[in-house]
């Protein structure tokens, strides 16, 4: 389905029937996707799960994806090495407001697959660091 290179995705979705989809969708571009549906079990389970792209919706209800990137921070001082933020807030600021976070990518809900792929095979193509 896809030529990107496989990669080992953590996605961080509260919705779940979306989180569902797309981690149905991601495996089936041969990706392996590890999963949490709020920020506490993002936190407890990320920084052990050593994977390479980040994918986290904005809005959790226990956060948001921002801060989740900043708790990440303080607990273990590295994140996977790419982070897509998705989110239905799709102003400047949200986006900027990503970007400061950390976040290289920010794609808006709803999206369509050839968006996500994009961005995917840009994290696929750029060296481990």
């Amino acid at each position: 389905m896809s030529s990107i290179r496989p990669l080992r995705i953590f996605l961080v979705e509260n919705h779940a029937d979306t989180l569902k989809w797309l981690t149905l969708y991601l495996q089936r571009m041969g990706h392996t996707v590890v999963t949490a549906c709020n920020m506490e079990e993002a936190l407890a389970t990320l920084p052990t799960a050593t994977c390479e792209v980040l994918i986290s919706d904005i809005g959790l209800p226990d956060g948001n994806g921002w801060q989740l990137l900043q708790k990440l921070r303080e607990m273990s001082g590295s994140l996977p090495r790419y982070a897509i933020a998705m989110s239905g807030y799709g102003m400047n600021a949200d986006r900027s407001k990503s970007k400061n976070a950390g976040y290289r990518q920010h794609i808006l809900k709803p999206f369509k697959a050839i968006e996500l792929q994009a961005m995917l095979a840009k994290a696929a193509a750029e060296p481990a660091s």
